[in-house]
């Protein structure tokens, strides 16, 4: 008699521990249901959920840069007309200035071919901001024209590429690049260059384009 007692006492004890194991498995499912479901109502922001910035301001900027490639030499004017696309193209609004500086030679490659850059450039607004401008980001690629017609040309714009990213990208609002320079002195590398990037841009310039 006394060992069935025993028997019993045990399976009861056994048969409590399952039922509260179970117990505390159910409860942590819906524990964590419950944190799905608090994760999935979570907003994303409009970034996020689009793509799309809803309004910026215009920011000036100024800066001086000096070309040091040695593979591929601009002469003041040519580096002066370069830049000026590649910053509009970047999103720089049309009134800017792009004037040669430190320059010595006025004709032909110069070793200090240079540019002074004043602009004014887009930047997300804030809660502070007033006078906005509708934007939106739009993926850019700065050698597409180049790789288009000929890939060397590409390739032979390296040095400048770097320098852009290291120097003049940091002054715009950028997202996502993609970026490569495999640069070597007095030798181009074709298919080692690339800069893709989201830049903001007016929504008003895209009206115009069209």
């Amino acid at each position: 008699m006394q060992q069935v007692a025993h028997t019993n006492r045990r399976r009861c004890f056994n048969a409590g521990k399952q039922h509260g194991f179970r117990r505390f498995v159910a409860l942590a499912a819906i524990g964590l249901l419950g944190c799905a479901s608090a994760w999935s109502d979570t907003p994303s922001s409009p970034a996020d959920s689009r793509g799309e910035a809803a309004a910026a301001v215009w920011t000036p900027k100024e800066t001086n840069f000096v070309y040091r490639g040695f593979t591929t030499r601009y002469s003041c004017d040519g580096l002066r007309t370069r830049m000026l696309d590649l910053l509009i193209e970047l999103g720089a609004r049309r009134d800017l200035q792009v004037r040669g500086y430190g320059c010595t030679h006025s004709v032909g490659p110069d070793p200090f071919a240079g540019v002074n850059i004043k602009m004014n450039v887009l930047q997300p607004a804030t809660q502070q901001d007033v006078q906005t401008v509708a934007v939106h980001w739009q993926r850019i690629d700065l050698l597409n024209d180049r790789n288009l017609r000929d890939p060397a040309d590409a390739a032979g714009d390296c040095e400048l590429i770097n320098q852009i990213k290291q120097e003049i990208l940091p002054l715009f609002a950028t997202r996502n690049l993609d970026y490569s320079a495999t640069c070597e002195h007095h030798h181009v590398v074709v298919g080692g260059t690339r800069l893709k990037v989201d830049v903001l841009m007016s929504d008003q310039d895209n009206v115009r384009s069209h």
